[in-house]
Order: structure tokens, then C-alpha cells, then sequence
């Protein structure tokens, strides 16, 4: 079938464009980590090559192996009987696979038997392996449980564990959501508490756990007696024990091949992870947003495989003596779908770069002694990522769904059957834009950084970045839209009304995501000849999108606000 790596120009292309080398830098310690640890590089040129022949390793694992094996795996999916969950031989040997290959510890450091690498290249093999079954990702993606531990566990939690999460041998489950509690995770109130030793237990429910039958729980449960808020909860790891109990597994519409699970504790024995009520705040947010992360890119993966599957179908099938590649109703939404990809994979990966830079930064100030200039730094990538990783998460999943539902219609009847694979991608892209938080949520969590315009240091940069005269004039027109985009902030909030600065909150968050990418397509089309269609394009069509969004935002009618239970209710 090819490799998933090598046969993706776009994926290629934004490991050797990418800027790496200050994040890669100090997260190998200066390369003074190739003298302690076979196989670490001793500088940024060994450590791309080495990036570059790990995921065509884990390119051809997915395209030979994983993804041919995934229509069983979606057909049979994951079975429950007498409290044990059981994956298909096929999944069982899917991970068996991605362990030989040596992944299963990408991003752990050298000392735990990790490769080292940046969420960057981490984030490439999850797309990579989504692309070729989305419920191994599930599985494969848990990795930020082991990295979750490596940040905030102590020495003996991290010698315990993070070994076996890199051989393999464990696997991970983040355990959050109750039956009554989804979003709203303050409230949550699995309880933990200790014996007269300070040994702690857990009791409670917990509900849509993905890969709940896994060896090692991260589980957020209320430490504090008496308290009904975050301040409350606090961070445990949990091992598969008889007292934690799989109750029942989801049926799903999609992902087959992972379990999502209802639990039960019962005096599960747990350990602490880093401070008490530090839980939510602090930790779980970490955890939380790159989950989020890893989402957007099974998302993006989803979407590659149906934009392929349509691409392929609509270039064979002949209509009126004519493949109907050739009409304008049917190249229209190819078109549309490969720049919504290739847009959504810039967005990515600029996340994962300012992620990779939060984390080395951020190592360094809770762990060295920083300089007042690195203190700075770790604060500017904290505010960046915080609004790029919702931002990310919204735009590939919503993207992803609407290629996969594109995908369905380019094939017309048979995309419904399941005979063709674009049914299972729809399927599977469905929950994309629902867990770890819903679309909406992610417009919650990064309206904040587009009213108090966080990016705009970093949209000033890629714009500088920007050369040609075509993409020069493009560019001009997307800072025009910026200038807009500022009188719409200062209007919003000069209202003063917070029912209208909800309601407008997506509109504002669409408006920066469209000049954001749009300016990230530009600088690399400059860089490739290639690409400068599909940023003339995107471009194009966001001027139309954003000013739409714009004249509604800057409309000021309430008249929803006022009248939304007259129209619900009617």
C-alpha cells in the first residue's frame, strides 16, 4: 500500500519545514545526551534524520499492516463478557507491531527507555496510525498518560512506571468523566480517601473511559472532604486491580476498536500524583490539553484517509462518458476538502511547535535555574498554546467531519454501504469534535487568548515570513481582515454584556483561525511552489467567511438572545 509517511508530500514537507531545532535543542540537553544514551542524536541534523526514519518505520507499520486490518477490526470491535473486555486478535497485534517498532515511548525520556522526541513527531505517527485504523489511536494516543506521569509524578512513581509504558508491557487510561459529571469536571465526586497508614483508596463511578481495561488508570477524584469544587480534586494513578470493576462497554457509533468503558471502584488502591487539589487545576489540564492535541490529529488522520478514498473514487468513476472528477459540482468539493486538510495540518503542527517550546521552557523554569528571560518565555508560549491548542482541536475536527461527510457524497449511494470505507470514516470522525471537549468548549477555552490577543506577536511574525507578490497581496488582504478582527474584539467587549460576548465567541474564534492559518499557508507556499494554489484558495474563500462573521458580530442583535426560548419552545 505504500507508506503513510513517505506518501504524504504534506506531511514530509512540515517535518523538514518545521523550526525544531530550539525545542529539540534543550529537550536533548544541548546533545550532551548522545554521551549517556546510545541512539540519542548529537546534533539538530542526526536528530531530524532520526525523526525522518522512526516515522517512515511507523509509515509503513500503518500502511502495511495496521490499515489493512482495520475493516475486521471495525466489524468485530472490542467485546465485553463477565466483567473482561477483549480486544480483536487483529487490535492485540496492531500494538504488538507499533512495540517491536520501538514507539510506545516517543515522547519519555532516554534514562525511562524512551526515544525523546517532541509532541511534533509524536503527533505525526498518531496521524499517521489514525489514518489507518482511528481506534488504535485511541490506544496508541494514551502515550500522554506515561508523559503525564514523567511531568508530575515523583522519582519512584516515574521508575515504576514509565519503563513498562516504553516497552509496551502498560497501557493507559485517563479517567475523568462520571455519569453526571461530562464537562463539568469540578464537580466530579469519585471519592478518595486514606487509611490510619495514609495509603489512599478510590470509590465511585466513572463513565466513557476510552481504553478503561488498560494496566494504568490516571484518575481524578475528590481528595478534600467537604468540598464540591476543583480545589477539591486532586490526581491518582490506579492499576488494574479485582476492585476496579469494567461494568459494561459503550456501543458505539464509530471506533470499534476500543473499548469505552463504565467503571466501578471499590477501594481501588491508588497513589498520589503531585500535590493534593492540585488535581484539575493543574495536572489534568496538562493531561487534558494534549489529549487535545492528539485528538486533533486523529481527526486529521480520518481526514486524509476519506479525502484519499474520495479523491480515488471520484478520479475512476465515469458518468456521462466522463470521470466525474472533471465537474465542476464534484472538483468544487475536492478542492474545498484538500484545503480544509492541508489548512488544519498547518494549525497542527504551528500548535505542536509552540507546544514543544511550552514544555522545554517550561522544564527549565520549574526544574533549572531560569534566566528572567526564559521566565518570559515560559509565560508567552503558555498564553500561545492555551489559545492554539482549542483553536487546533475545533478547526481539524470540524474539518474532519465535513471532509467525511464530503467523502459520502462524492460516492454517492455506495459511500452509504459498507462495501466502501467512507462510511466507517464519517463514523469515526463523528466523535472527533465531541470528546475532550466539544467544539463549543474549545471556542470557551481560547476566546479568552482571541479578546486579550495573544497571537497577535505570533501573527506579526509568520506575516513577516511572507514573500512574492501574489502572496504579498494576499497577505495584505489578511491583515486588512486583522484590522477588523481588532475593531470587532474592542466592540465586543465595549458592550459589556456577557449573553452577547457568549454568543459571538465563535464567530471571533473562526474569524482569528481563518487569518491565523490563512497567513501559515502563505509563508509556506512560499517555501513550495506547490502549495500556493491551495493558500490562494483557503485564503480567498476565508475573506467571504470572515466578513460574513464579521457583519454578524458587529451587528449587535440580541434578538436571539431575547427571543431563543420563543423559538425553541414554539
Amino acid at each position: 500500500m505504500g507508506n503513510f509517511f513517505s506518501d504524504n508530500r504534506d506531511l514530509v514537507f512540515t517535518l523538514k519545514n518545521l523550526d525544531l531545532a530550539e525545542a529539540v535543542g534543550m529537550l536533548e540537553e544541548n546533545y550532551t545526551c548522545s554521551a549517556k544514551f546510545p541512539g540519542a542524536p548529537v546534533d539538530f541534523a542526526d536528530a531530524l534524520d532520526n525523526y525522518e526514519r522512526v516515522l517512515s518505520v511507523v509509515g509503513e507499520v500503518s500502511s502495511d499492516r495496521i490499515a489493512p486490518r482495520s475493516r475486521e477490526v471495525d466489524l468485530n470491535g472490542a467485546k465485553f463478557a463477565d466483567g473482561v473486555v477483549t480486544y480483536d486478535p487483529l487490535t492485540v497485534q496492531n500494538l504488538k507491531d507499533l512495540a517491536a517498532a520501538g514507539v510506545m515511548g516517543v515522547m519519555l525520556p532516554h534514562q525511562y527507555g524512551g526515544l525523546n522526541f517532541p509532541v511534533s513527531v509524536y503527533t505525526m505517527m498518531t496521524e499517521m496510525v489514525s489514518r489507518a485504523d482511528a481506534s488504535l489511536q485511541n490506544i496508541f494516543g494514551l502515550q500522554d498518560i506515561a508523559e503525564t506521569i514523567c511531568i508530575f509524578g515523583d522519582d519512584a512513581q516515574k521508575a515504576e512506571y514509565l519503563p513498562r509504558f516504553s516497552t509496551g508491557e502498560f497501557d493507559g487510561a485517563m479517567d475523568l468523566t462520571e455519569p453526571d459529571y461530562g464537562s463539568d469536571l469540578p464537580g466530579v465526586r469519585l471519592r478518595a480517601w486514606q487509611d490510619a497508614e495514609g495509603n489512599w483508596f478510590l470509590n465511585g463511578m466513572k463513565r466513557f473511559i476510552t481504553n478503561g481495561c488498560a494496566q494504568v488508570h490516571l484518575v481524578l477524584a475528590r481528595s478534600e472532604e467537604g468540598t464540591s469544587d476543583a480545589r477539591g480534586l486532586s490526581m491518582f494513578i490506579a492499576e488494574k486491580c479485582p476492585q476496579l470493576v469494567v461494568r459494561r462497554i459503550e456501543d458505539k457509533m464509530g471506533i470499534h476498536g476500543v473499548a469505552t468503558c463504565e467503571l466501578q471502584f471499590n477501594d481501588v488502591p491508588a497513589k498520589l500524583v503531585g500535590q493534593r487539589r492540585m488535581g484539575l487545576i493543574r495536572y489534568v489540564m496538562s493531561l487534558m490539553n494534549g489529549a487535545r492535541v492528539a485528538i486533533s490529529a486523529q481527526a486529521l488522520g480520518i481526514a486524509e484517509a476519506a479525502y484519499r478514498e474520495a479523491r480515488k473514487y471520484a478520479s475512476e468513476r465515469e458518468q456521462f462518458k466522463s470521470t466525474i472528477d472533471k465537474f465542476p459540482a464534484i472538483y468544487s468539493m475536492l478542492s474545498s476538502m484538500k484545503c480544509k486538510l492541508t489548512a488544519a495540518r498547518a494549525l497542527l503542527y504551528e500548535t505542536t511547535r509552540i507546544v514543544d517550546l511550552r514544555n522545554v521552557y517550561s522544564h527549565i523554569v520549574d526544574h533549572g535555574t531560569p534566566t528572567p528571560e526564559q521566565r518570559q518565555l515560559k509565560k508567552y508560549y503558555e498564553r500561545v498554546a492555551a489559545q492554539l491548542t482549542p483553536m487546533c482541536k475545533a478547526l481539524c475536527t470540524e474539518s474532519a467531519n465535513q471532509i467525511a461527510y464530503d467523502t459520502i457524497q462524492i460516492h454517492g449511494g455506495t459511500g452509504y454501504m459498507r462495501d466502501f470505507n467512507a462510511e466507517r470514516y464519517y463514523r469515526d470522525a463523528r466523535i472527533t469534535n465531541i470528546y475532550e471537549g466539544t467544539t463549543q468548549l474549545q471556542v470557551v477555552a481560547a476566546i479568552g487568548g482571541v479578546i486579550q490577543r495573544h497571537l497577535d506577536t505570533r501573527i506579526s511574525e509568520v506575516a513577516s515570513e511572507i514573500s512574492g507578490e501574489k502572496a504579498v497581496s494576499l497577505k495584505e488582504k489578511l491583515m486588512a481582515l486583522l484590522d477588523k478582527q481588532h475593531e470587532a474584539v474592542s466592540f465586543v467587549s465595549s458592550l459589556k454584556n456577557p449573553a452577547y460576548h457568549d454568543l459571538m465567541a465563535r464567530n471571533l474564534v473562526e474569524m482569528e483561525t481563518i487569518i491565523f492559518v490563512g497567513l501559515l499557508l502563505l509563508r509556506d507556499g512560499c517555501k513550495c511552489a506547490d502549495r500556493a494554489a491551495v493558500a490562494e484558495r483557503y485564503v480567498l474563500n476565508g475573506i467571504h467567511d470572515f466578513n460574513q462573521r464579521y457583519a454578524q458580530v458587529m451587528s449587535g442583535d440580541v434578538t436571539l438572545i431575547d427571543n431563543n426560548r420563543d423559538i425553541i419552545d414554539y
